[in-house]
């Protein structure tokens, strides 16, 4: 089964990714972000006991465009087995983002309770964790019953005694670490010459430095033909006129996300405002233009008359973030693992200019393909089980982008 938006931007194909892909035509895509099986049997799925092989890669290689970037999602124990097929499918490895957050569910086997099982002894529930409670109602978008085992790992909310000795000795060990972060495998297909050549000739080799800026500090900078992000929404708009002045808000994207939640802001230590830079000073928090060339480089850039500048206090502020996907999200999608749609907007925008073409084989509930729409990209997503095609069509009516 095919779909495609009423206008051929959007192609969602129902069937294996492989076949799929050996069907699309070479060199014909400018970017793949896709979240693959992590090779983790989450939850029993017989579609995740392993991480897709080198023979899929290389199949994502050959679409993608020369320069191409591929963003793919990893899990912390399976990443070296993602990142490795990457590489020897032949993709560049260039970097690898941090997706951390303070939601994540400890997957920890309790020693102690475990013991008590084995000798068939009974443990008194004394209490219910108030904090699992809430994360999960929050998660589920419902309520949770004490005693009732929660599909994520098997879990419940009950607070419960040791009932053996030998259970006490072993209170608060457990087998895992929480979950706090997804590794996001940054690749790029190779090619000959120079990135500069590269970016005229195909589109692709380069990320989107300026439309992926965090904060609000403004740069102006003199040169042509330039895509220039406007607006709250980032938008986009292509001149070819020359000695065009393009602003620059924000600053320079990392390797790192986060959700913003208090753990992860927590883990940052406070610090004030950035030092004022050379040639510039600050006066009530604003930063004062002096001199033609107040941070000279390459590209000359220029300081506005007047603009706002590293005001924000906290590390954590300095850096992309978007929390998980909540219940409001899932768009009634049965797939059992969601990413937020503001995220995937974000790494849509890093590696794909707009009117391009994003590919994500392994499509899930949608989230790739509605961020690419919004993102004003060609979308084509590949689902193999028919449930969750449904659940990319209903999303995508639901967003009116059908």
């Amino acid at each position: 089964m095919t779909r495609y938006h009423k206008d051929k931007s959007t192609e969602i194909h129902n069937g294996d990714c492989l076949q799929v892909l050996r069907t699309l035509s070479d060199s014909s895509v400018d970017a793949c972000v896709t979240d693959p099986p992590y090779g983790l049997a989450f939850m029993g799925k017989k579609w995740d006991y392993d991480v897709p092989g080198v023979e899929l890669w290389r199949e994502v290689l050959r679409v993608l465009k020369p320069g191409g970037h591929l963003l793919s999602f990893a899990g912390t124990r399976t990443q070296h087995r993602m990142a490795v097929r990457i590489e020897d499918a032949g993709f560049e490895i260039r970097d690898m983002i941090a997706w951390v957050y303070g939601s994540g569910f400890p997957k920890s086997l309790d020693v102690s309770k475990a013991i008590d099982k084995a000798a068939g002894a009974e443990r008194e529930v004394v209490g219910v964790d108030a904090v699992r409670y809430a994360r999960l109602k929050n998660q589920i978008g419902g309520s949770v019953s004490t005693g009732e085992q929660w599909e994520h790992g098997g879990r419940n909310v009950d607070i419960t005694a040791p009932a053996t000795e030998a259970a006490k000795q072993w209170q608060g060990w457990g087998t895992a670490l929480k979950p706090a972060l997804e590794p996001i495998t940054v690749a790029r297909k190779p090619f000959p010459g120079t990135v500069a050549e590269n970016v005229l000739q195909h589109g692709t080799g380069a990320l989107n430095v300026d439309g992926c800026r965090v904060g609000t500090e403004t740069w102006t900078r003199k040169g042509g033909n330039q895509s220039t992000p406007y607006g709250s929404e980032t938008t986009w708009n292509t001149s070819t006129t020359p000695d065009i002045d393009r602003t620059a808000t924000g600053r320079f994207p990392a390797n790192l996300i986060h959700d913003g939640s208090e753990e992860v802001v927590g883990l940052f230590p406070e610090t004030a405002p950035s030092k004022q830079s050379e040639g510039v000073s600050r006066k009530n928090g604003v930063l004062k233009h002096q001199g033609e060339n107040a941070r000279p480089s390459h590209n000359t850039f220029e300081r506005t008359t007047e603009v706002e500048g590293y005001t924000d206090s906290g590390s954590a502020a300095r850096f992309f973030y978007c929390a998980k996907a909540d219940a409001s999200e899932r768009r009634n999608s049965k797939h059992p693992t969601i990413k937020p749609v503001a995220l995937m907007r974000y790494l849509v925008r890093l590696v794909c200019p707009a009117g391009g073409v994003v590919l994500d084989p392994f499509a899930g509930s949608g989230t790739t393909i509605e961020a690419a729409r919004l993102e004003h990209c060609r979308a084509i997503g590949i689902e193999r089980e028919a449930e969750y095609c449904a659940d990319i069509l209903e999303r995508l009516r639901q967003g009116v982008l059908f």
